[in-house]
């Protein structure tokens, strides 16, 4: 369809992106010469009377919508039967591919994401639309990096099998659904609250809340498995971070926050705290109420379940008996998080182990730095990666290459676990003084790496350790999924 003239005056002339129910095209207006984007629904869905009449509800919706962080609807009609939506052209970046880029945000950055695009969705709510699709590929960064909420309205069937009950039509996606919607319940202002929960979970750890192997798998993940833990993933997100998340995720919409523009003046309060002590910014509610424009009575905080109220007060209870500690830290281990005290360890608190850069002391010096993070984000389908070689590494010079990890200070763990989806490689673990090396303490001889492989350490005790591979084996390139210690 591109150089097709859509009504007479728009060009087709790119195609942005396409979906399950529709395409969306950079044109080109010949009336008022400006670039705009135009969405077309389908051919296989213009006998499908339900499909276009949401179509046209998302364009009537969108229509009454004029706000900063909402994109812009400016047309809407019909060609040759095909429906079509006209919107403002922002050129940039969705915010996931953003995220795919940049890898988990600096806490600030993350906040002030959130709140403006809550900011579009609390202006959508007080006009009565609900957008039922929150997620960061529906987040369009402009040039300046200002998030524009675009795709409103938007439906989405599933066959529901493997012995689910529910029948019908689930609005969403299925990483950011809410759990009233993926039962087949009706969407509420309360379900984008959630939906702005997974996106700002993701945001702040790199992954989303919950993975899967189908749609259904991980839309039931949302109805009945915990909330997962910020923390956990990242230990150096404040408590009342990870707080409001986790209460904007809450299974049942009455615990969440009341309306969107209370969730946003919870995370404001986030970001004005974030340069304060952290005994200061562990509550997860103001100490005093924040005006925010009402779109119903307001109801009270979200009822606490007490594991996770003991988790709030851990960093103040470790801040009285160690002064001066901030230790809010968890380890992120293959068994979820896990407080690691081990040898010296044990009288300062929980450490953190933190892949922290790339060694390749016989060539450049580093191997894909800029995902070295990826080795302990708690997210087994992200990876480090080494170079890729065509040739062993001792025939071209190097003994090896690897990566280091750092605890925070020192620690005598009793084992150290490496998660890969690249096996049969050689390996062997090494301790150092500093991140930048030398490694010349070998806490575990070298031996083959399978899926997950465990190497006993030997009494080592080091706050700075080496991941040391010798021999790619049948890789070109060895991954790095995810390394814990215990």
């Amino acid at each position: 369809m591109i150089g097709e003239l859509i009504a007479g005056r728009y060009m087709l002339e790119e195609l942005c992106g396409s979906g399950g129910m529709s395409s969306v095209y950079r044109a080109h207006d010949r009336l008022l010469e400006r670039d705009v984007a135009i969405k077309i629904l389908h051919s296989s869905y213009l006998e499908d009377g339900d499909a276009v009449e949401r179509f046209r509800r998302e364009a009537r919706s969108v229509a009454q919508l004029s706000h900063p962080n909402v994109v812009t609807i400016i047309d809407r009609g019909e060609e040759d039967g095909h429906q079509f939506i006209v919107f403002e052209y922002v050129p940039g970046k969705t915010l996931k591919d953003y995220l795919a880029r940049r890898g988990p945000l600096p806490p600030g950055e993350a906040l002030s994401l959130a709140i403006e695009v809550g900011k579009g969705l609390a202006y959508a709510h007080r006009q009565g639309i609900v957008h039922r699709d929150v997620k960061p590929q529906n987040v369009i960064l402009n040039g300046d990096g200002l998030p524009k909420v675009t795709d409103f309205g938007i439906a989405r069937s599933v066959d529901v099998e493997k012995g689910v009950t529910q029948t019908g039509t689930v609005l969403g996606t299925s990483d950011y659904i809410a759990p009233e919607q993926a039962s087949g319940g009706p969407a509420v202002p309360e379900s984008d609250v959630y939906g702005l929960g997974c996106v700002l979970f993701e945001l702040l750890t790199g992954s989303t809340p919950y993975s899967g192997g189908s749609f259904v798998d991980v839309a039931m993940q949302h109805i009945h498995s915990p909330t997962p833990s910020v923390r956990e993933r990242r230990p150096d997100v404040p408590a009342r971070v990870a707080g409001a998340v986790e209460r904007a995720m809450a299974k049942d919409p009455a615990d969440r926050f009341g309306s969107m523009d209370e969730f946003v003046a919870e995370l404001e309060a986030c970001r004005a705290g974030l340069g304060r002590p952290a005994d200061e910014t562990t509550a997860v509610v103001p100490e005093a109420p924040v005006p925010v424009p009402p779109a119903r009575p307001v109801r009270p905080a979200a009822r606490r379940p007490p594991r996770r109220a003991a988790a709030t007060l851990l960093p103040i209870l470790l801040g009285l008996l160690v002064a001066g500690a901030v230790a809010a830290a968890f380890l992120l281990s293959g068994d979820g998080g896990v407080p690691l005290g081990v040898g010296g360890a044990e009288s300062s608190g929980p450490v953190r182990l933190q892949a922290v850069v790339s060694y390749d002391p016989d060539g450049d010096g580093e191997e894909h730095a800029e995902a070295v993070p990826n080795a302990t984000d708690g997210d087994e389908s992200t990876y480090w990666t080494t170079e890729s070689y065509r040739s062993p590494l001792s025939l071209i010079g190097k003994d090896g290459v690897g990566i280091v990890l750092d605890a925070g200070k020192s620690v005598k763990p009793s084992e150290l676990i490496v998660i890969t989806d690249t096996p049969g490689f050689t390996a062997e673990i090494r301790t150092g003084a500093a991140a930048e090396g030398p490694f010349d303490d070998v806490a575990a001889d070298a031996r083959t790496v399978e899926g997950r492989t465990s190497f006993e350490l030997d009494d080592a005790e080091s706050r700075y350790w080496l991941i040391w591979i010798t021999n790619l084996g049948p890789n070109s390139a060895v991954h790095m999924n995810e390394v814990t210690v215990r």
